[in-house]
């Protein structure tokens, strides 16, 4: 019996291990200080922090990836331009001898 009980937790220590990734960084010890202090302001673990901030970061770069790629599609004004007029010129042509 107690020889399940050993695997159990080996089982699930092994899941959590895997599920949950850690990783070792550095950053500069003012960094560090910032971000424990702000980690106890807001009653967080200091993981939790991290994650949070790079989650920001993540999504934050995401939208400018957006931006930069609606901007692009949006500059080319003349393409626009050029289509709008043919439209408007095709349907003159189409309608010059209709009678209102």
């Amino acid at each position: 019996m107690a020889l399940i009980g050993i695997f159990s937790v080996a089982s699930w220590l092994y899941f959590c291990y895997t599920f949950i990734m850690k990783t070792a960084i550095s950053i500069p010890d003012n960094l560090f200080n910032e971000a424990e202090s702000t980690a106890r302001q807001l009653g967080l673990a200091r993981s939790q922090l991290y994650v949070r901030a790079i989650k920001e970061f993540i999504e934050q770069h995401n939208k400018d990836r957006v931006m930069e790629k609606l901007n692009a599609v949006y500059s080319h004004e003349t393409i626009v331009d050029d289509v709008s007029d043919a439209g408007i010129e095709s349907l003159r042509k189409a309608t010059q001898d209709d009678s209102w």
